[in-house]
């Protein structure tokens, strides 16, 4: 089966941190903080709301690899035409949800730009969500049975890669074989809280279960020096490898 030309090839590029702080002064700070030492940057909607989108677009050109964790769902013209402008900003991964419509509409905005070099990864269930919320939310589950619907049809689709919590990993790449990237937010080292995250698992099973890229945030930019702990955190990964 052949191998997604979005897989990792180091330990050091499996790990993205995500840049969840208020302004582009205290990102900037974190990217100094932790340079060398960090595969990709993710850039969520706390910090695209205060110039995140310019930030991403100027580490892009200096030659990081950034994340852009948009979550983009909507009506098809304005997905396709929103990732047209995602693929010029020099962008390495971009969110969408995985709904079908969503996942297709996206691609044509990527085919349409012609930029190949941008993995349009599908994001399953929040890893925030437990079994009760998705029933609150209208599905009637298990969330692993929604999962693997939605993964399903991303591979169908030709999605660059899902997201998933890392305990669906092993059964996603069991569905996916090598063919999509498997992104899974909620590791948390051993002894660190949970916080808000329901699934979670520690870097080295996430990776032995078959996730490529784990986004580790709090532990790391919280930590007393940001870039021990992701040195830490990669030293786990290529262990587990």
């Amino acid at each position: 089966m052949p191998t997604s030309r979005f897989s990792p090839k180091t330990a050091l590029e499996r790990l993205m941190l995500p840049l969840d702080v208020p302004t582009v002064a205290e990102a900037e700070a974190l990217v100094k903080q932790t340079e060398g030492a960090v595969g990709v940057y993710k850039i969520g909607m706390e910090l695209q709301f205060a110039g995140g989108l310019e930030f991403a677009r100027e580490l892009a050109e200096s030659g990081h690899k950034i994340f852009l964790d948009v979550k983009l769902h909507d009506i098809d013209n304005t997905i396709t035409k929103a990732v047209r402008n995602v693929a010029k900003m020099g962008m390495t991964f971009m969110t969408v949800h995985a709904y079908p419509k969503t996942m297709r509409a996206a691609l044509k905005g990527l085919m349409e730009e012609g930029n190949p070099d941008l993995c349009i990864l599908g994001v399953t269930v929040l890893t925030s969500m437990d079994e009760a919320d998705l029933v609150a939310a209208g599905y009637t589950g298990p969330i692993a049975d929604v999962v693997e619907v939605r993964a399903r049809d991303a591979k169908r689709a030709g999605m660059g890669g899902i997201v998933c919590a890392p305990t669906e990993a092993e059964n996603m790449r069991k569905i996916l074989g090598d063919e999509l990237v498997i992104v899974t937010p909620g590791i948390r080292p051993a002894g660190i809280a949970a916080g808000d995250q329901r699934r979670v698992m520690t870097p080295a099973d996430a990776i032995t279960a078959g996730s490529d890229y784990l986004v580790i945030g709090r532990p790391i930019s919280k930590a007393e020096d940001p870039k021990a702990a992701a040195n830490a955190v990669v030293a786990e990964i290529a262990a587990a490898l």
